[in-house]
This record gives C-alpha cells, sequence and structure tokens, in this order.
C-alpha cells in the first residue's frame, strides 16, 4: 500500500541487513544440558566415587556388623534413597517450566531416614544390652560430615548454576539436602554409630548446617545467575 510504502522512505536497508548479518555471525550454538536424571546420576556417581574411596581407605567390617540392625538398615537405606531423590529433584527444579512439586519427591525417604535416625534412641528400651560395635564412639561425627558436605556441595552448585534456576532458593535447598543425606549415608561405612540422643543432636546440627547453608550460599549464587542470565 502507498502508505505503508511512505514509512520506509530515507530507510538505509543495507545498514540494518549489514547490522543482522553481524550479529547473526556472532552468534555460536547453543549446548543443551542433559536431562536433569543425567545431571542427578553424574552428580550421584561422584558421590559413590567419594564413599568407595573412603570404604577402601577404613574398611567396611563394622559396617556390614552394623545393617543387621533394623534401625541402623532403615537409617542408611533412607539417608541413601534422600539424597538421591533431592538430587533428582533440585535438577528437576532447576530447569525452567518444571513444576515446583518435585520438591516433594525426597519427602517420603526423608520420613524413613529420620524415623529410623530416632527409633535407635529406643534400642536400649526395646533391646536392653543389645552390643552394637563402635556403639559408643561419636567423636568426629561432626566434622566428617561438614568436611565431605563441603566439595559435594559446590559440585552440585556448579552444576546447577549451568540450568539458571528460576526458584534458586528451593532448588538450592534441595541441592542441600542432596548433599546432607549422602555426606550420612558416606558416614556410615566408616565411622561407628550410636544409638543415643546426644549422636542423634550431632547429626541433626551437621544436617541442619549443611542444608541451610546451600539454601542461603547457593541460593543466592543461583540467584545471581538468573539476575545475569
Amino acid at each position: 500500500m502507498p502508505g505503508e510504502g511512505s514509512n520506509w522512505a530515507g530507510v538505509d536497508l543495507s545498514r540494518h541487513e549489514r547490522l543482522v548479518e553481524e550479529l547473526a555471525g556472532r552468534l555460536e550454538p547453543v549446548r543443551r544440558l542433559p536431562a536433569p536424571e543425567a545431571r542427578a546420576a553424574l552428580w550421584l556417581g561422584a558421590t559413590l566415587g567419594v564413599g568407595l574411596i573412603l570404604a577402601a581407605w577404613n574398611g567396611t567390617g563394622g559396617f556390614m556388623l552394623r545393617m543387621h540392625v533394623p534401625d541402623l538398615a532403615f537409617a542408611a537405606i533412607g539417608a541413601v534413597l534422600t539424597a538421591i531423590a533431592a538430587a533428582f529433584a533440585a535438577f528437576a527444579t532447576s530447569v525452567p517450566g518444571r513444576s515446583s512439586r518435585w520438591a516433594l519427591l525426597p519427602l517420603p525417604p526423608l520420613v524413613l531416614w529420620i524415623g529410623a535416625s530416632g527409633l535407635g534412641c529406643l534400642r536400649e528400651w526395646i533391646a536392653p544390652g543389645a552390643d552394637i560395635p563402635g556403639a559408643h564412639a561419636v567423636s568426629g561425627c561432626f566434622s566428617f560430615l561438614i568436611c565431605v558436605s563441603v566439595p559435594l556441595s559446590v559440585l552440585i552448585v556448579v552444576m546447577l548454576r549451568r540450568a539458571c534456576p528460576l526458584r534458586p532458593n528451593l532448588t538450592a535447598a534441595l541441592g542441600g539436602l542432596a548433599v546432607a543425606a549422602a555426606a550420612a549415608a558416606l558416614l556410615m561405612p566408616v565411622h561407628p554409630h550410636d544409638a543415643t540422643a546426644t549422636d542423634l543432636l550431632i547429626h541433626a546440627a551437621a544436617v541442619t548446617l549443611v542444608i541451610a547453608a546451600n539454601g542461603l550460599a547457593g541460593g543466592r549464587l543461583l540467584g545471581r545467575q538468573v539476575g545475569t542470565g
């Protein structure tokens, strides 16, 4: 239409075409991230590698004996399943468009982990005089959990940052739960477990600290990634 053609009068189309071509020439192909389950499996694989190194260094004889105690066995299973579910939920919620309901995935194994750990405090009532190898050695648990959690936390935050999560605090908290559960699971083969309330409080304090640190520090790092993305 004549009226429409007049809007382009005096416009140097060749200059705009050159600008578009120049911008298009600078574009680089975007490497698509692997699926959340693949990235979760990669992180869990690294965690398993740490566990194998610790097991080779310390042995697993005492661990096999402790796994014959029901509450310790269920606590170990709960910790492992919580780490797996929380890791997958963290990577799932880091992808824009994924439902935040994935955050509910770790709840059932978390209940098992906490419940079985709490039942350990009642062992003396349920089985008076039960002889559990290393039942009164609790020193070093807190330090072990924190030391193992630091590299696992750094790794999972770095991996989560690549996805630019839209709910950074939720994603970071789930990552912290995965790290805390994994550290607790890695503690079981290499360190004696106590069944007292004191030991439970030590573990609870370390786990809470790990989750809180990941939720705060990790949430800020992931939030900055969103702001600059």
